[in-house]
């Protein structure tokens, strides 16, 4: 065998995939990924925020958390959050993890009952990366 190119390609990272899958099926069982999405919308029906995660084995991960500055501070994060940690619960899930950097939520899923379980300094630069998990009643 040998290395043929050294950039990504569609066909490289579909084929990468699509073995890395079969691996971990094979290796843990069937992943029931579900993915899904919660959101705020305003009066006109526009979306001002949400949630898109999704559910593997008994895990659910937070992809993306984002409030416009206007929704922000009046507990839709919390009742965002709250709103996956069921629909997570729905599908199977006991436990919720999710990253985000020290400008975005440092703090705010702590007081929700998440942990810290790893941190990367000066990414980026003069900021931190963190991951917090929670398990789920």
């Amino acid at each position: 065998m040998r290395v043929v190119e050294e950039r990504t390609t569609g066909e490289t990272a579909r084929t990468v995939a699509k073995g890395l899958s079969a691996y971990n099926t094979a290796k843990a069982g069937p992943p029931r990924y579900k993915r899904f999405a919660v959101s705020v919308r305003d009066e006109r029906n526009a979306i001002r925020g949400g949630i898109v995660g999704y559910t593997v084995w008994n895990w659910c991960f937070v992809e993306m958390l984002w409030l416009d500055e206007a929704a922000r501070s009046g507990g839709l994060g919390t009742e965002l959050l709250q709103r996956v940690e069921n629909r997570a619960m729905r599908l199977g899930a006991r436990h919720v993890f999710l990253d985000t950097f020290s400008f975005q939520g440092d703090g705010f899923y702590q007081r929700l009952g998440y942990e810290v379980f790893g941190e990367l300094t000066d990414f980026p630069p003069g900021e931190r990366r963190i991951w917090l998990k929670k398990d789920l009643p």
